[in-house]
């Protein structure tokens, strides 16, 4: 009778993982294991939005093993004494796990790995979370990918991709003396309870990830290329929180969009291939990550390391404006307010209230990217550091720095009627539509701030700060890490 641990970490399902087939097919006894050991992904340990979802989502998974005849083991402290003390308890001879790609998590589980083949242990770990490996997908020079299209167009000519592995339809019991630690007992849930409201909008959990997917199939992918845009509109998945805790993969994705499409799915091939390709983005941000580690602190355009950024005293304050929503900008605000009540901020949005951080008020990407992790629930360090590098211009496939978004412009494209903005400012819900994107030009805002910014003079000083950027010398420049 061999057992195996199964590793759980940001695949919190059962239905197509690896580890857990994989553990299944080769023991008799299977025990899920949870670690919880934040500090060993320092300086990117989980926000408090993050810690939110995982209560919950480890309350779900543990739901669900118990209904298939098992239990979700939860320990704390560090990994790989754990694993290998658990290992010595019950008898393990073997230990199975999805693999992470963030930097010093690829560090720690080499080494947890090489430590526990060493010490005589099956260690095997398994790709749950990615349609291909981040080595897999290489220029004909065997280098990586920096332009998305190229990227995602080598991805597609690969074509295949696995069947996802059913759930299992029951589990061995597992020893309930092995349980050290309850849920409850990792503190996962913040001292201030802020994060009450976000029930009302997000239910964790392997079943809602599915739900959220068959949801989207059925009424959402039809109308996606033309609503994705539209923040006053539920025109996007919803589904990335779940991509991120690993309560959906992207093969299950893909293969219920193309086996649960109606029979006219044809006609829809734009949103289909459109929607695909923001799963692209996804891979494309961990295979960034992967080969450009230092990206999560550092420019990949290392001429960005000459950039000039605000650090003076009211750059702090229009910070602290930008993060509670108070600049005195529409779209802006009402952006930052949805995160800051739903934990989850609209796609277009994100990418307009970033280029006012960066651009407009020239304050470093860094600062967005923090406060950002810290309060959106599908916080994921390699999309993260993409979409702030991206906005910044100093990115794999970068919007240029001189592109600079005008959010006034930009919400009288997408929320043309101001519906967006008037949910999430409720002080301007009385304004005409002629004066719901420039408040400052009406004298019926006197509960609004007035813009911490001059949009016109502000796009001219970023202008000012990329020419003498572009004429640093190459000589000057730091080659990439």
């Amino acid at each position: 009778m061999k057992t195996a641990i199964v590793w759980f970490r940001r695949d919190l399902r059962t239905a197509d993982n690896p580890a857990l087939c994989k553990a299944l097919e080769r023991c008799e006894r299977v025990i899920p294991l949870y670690i919880h050991s934040p500090d060993e992904e320092a300086p990117w340990q989980p926000g408090e939005a993050s810690n939110w979802w995982l209560h919950h989502s480890l309350q779900s998974l543990d739901r669900d093993l118990q209904r298939l005849g098992s239990k979700l083991i939860v320990r704390q402290g560090s990994s790989k004494q754990i694993l290998e003390s658990l290992a010595h308890q019950s008898g393990a001879e073997e230990i199975h796990w999805n693999r992470l790609y963030e930097p010093v998590v690829i560090a720690r589980d080499s080494a947890i790995k090489s430590h526990l083949r060493s010490a005589g242990f099956h260690c095997q770990s398994h790709n749950a979370a990615l349609l291909f490996e981040p080595w897999e997908i290489l220029t004909k020079t065997a280098t990586p990918y920096k332009v998305f299209t190229a990227f995602w167009k080598a991805c597609q000519a690969k074509r295949h991709i696995p069947q996802p592995c059913p759930a299992p339809t029951a589990l061995p019991p597992v020893d309930l003396s092995l349980n050290e630690a309850g849920i409850d007992n990792l503190d996962l849930l913040p001292k201030i309870p802020w994060h009450g409201k976000l029930s009302a909008y997000w239910k964790p959990g392997e079943a809602s990830a599915q739900n959220t997917l068959m949801l989207f199939i059925r009424e959402g992918i039809h109308s996606y290329e033309s609503d994705r845009d539209i923040p006053e509109k539920p025109g996007t998945s919803h589904l990335s929180p779940h991509l991120h805790f690993g309560e959906i993969g992207p093969r299950q994705i893909q293969w219920a969009l193309f086996h649960n499409m109606h029979d006219d799915w044809m006609k829809q091939e734009p949103n289909l291939f459109r929607f695909l390709a923001e799963i692209g983005w996804r891979e494309f941000a961990h295979h960034l990550l992967y080969h450009f580690p230092h990206t999560t602190e550092q420019p990949l355009n290392r001429r960005f390391q000459w950039m000039t950024w605000d650090n003076s005293d009211q750059a702090m304050l229009n910070l602290e404006s930008w993060k509670q929503g108070k600049t005195g900008i529409p779209i802006v605000d009402a952006g930052m307010r949805e995160l800051w009540e739903t934990g989850m901020m609209h796609n277009r949005v994100r990418m307009i209230v970033a280029s006012l951080l960066c651009k407009n008020l020239a304050i470093h990407w860094h600062q967005g990217a923090r406060w950002f992790w810290n309060t959106l629930l599908d916080a994921d360090l390699a999309s993260n550091t993409l979409g702030c590098q991206w906005t910044a211009g100093s990115g794999a496939d970068a919007a240029p720095y001189f592109r600079i978004f005008n959010p006034v412009r930009q919400g009288e494209r997408f929320d043309p009627q101001g519906i967006y903005i008037r949910r999430w400012i409720p002080e301007l819900a009385h304004l005409a539509n002629r004066h719901i994107h420039t408040p400052w030009l009406s004298d019926m805002a006197a509960d609004y701030p007035d813009p911490i910014v001059d949009l016109g003079v502000s796009r001219k000083q970023a202008l000012e700060r990329w020419d003498i950027l572009r004429a640093i010398p190459p000589a000057a420049i730091t080659p990439e890490a």
